[in-house]
């Protein structure tokens, strides 16, 4: 039997504010086993009421395809501000880590464990880090709603780093 070889660590972030102790986990792993970090972040689609609101004040047909533009415009800022933050986390915090151990940034549209599992399906990932608020643990159990989600849909391992939120 042979140990497990992690060349492609999948880093699930959703942009909140602690998601710098999960990213240094992510980056300690990948220095540890020569990997390559592929950010990823999923911009989850309105929900049903949000869409009826969005409909009934875009009459046009041209008003719904700017709208397509618009969530192009989003998830190209969202990406900006993942590059920037891990760049700005290795410039003040992790000077001896080569920037380019972060191979990529994907940020999607679509419900955050299905597309995470889809990405790493397709990918090759071979680990998924990600981090959970415990802040809320009477309410949603030990892991978050996506974290809990994604176990139960994929067969790539999942590291979930705790995060607290005092």
């Amino acid at each position: 039997m042979s140990f497990p070889k992690y060349k492609t660590i999948l880093y699930a972030t959703d942009l909140g504010d602690n998601m710098r102790p999960v990213l240094r986990h992510a980056i300690s792993l990948a220095k540890h086993y020569d990997a390559k970090i592929i950010m990823f972040h999923a911009v989850e689609p309105l929900s049903s009421a949000g869409q009826w609101v969005l409909e009934a004040y875009l009459s046009k047909k041209s008003d719904m395809i700017g709208e397509e533009g618009e969530l192009k415009k989003v998830l190209a800022k969202m990406k900006d501000r993942l590059e920037r933050f891990y760049k700005d986390e290795l410039a003040d915090s992790l000077p001896d880590v080569n920037p380019k151990c972060v191979s990529d940034i994907v940020v999607v549209n679509g419900h955050a464990a299905e597309e995470i599992r889809k990405f790493a399906d397709q990918n090759s990932v071979d680990l998924i880090v990600m981090g959970t608020h415990t802040k809320e643990v009477i309410t949603h159990g030990l892991l978050g709603s996506t974290a809990r989600k994604l176990t139960h849909i994929i067969k790539t391992p999942v590291l979930v780093i705790p995060v607290n939120m005092d």
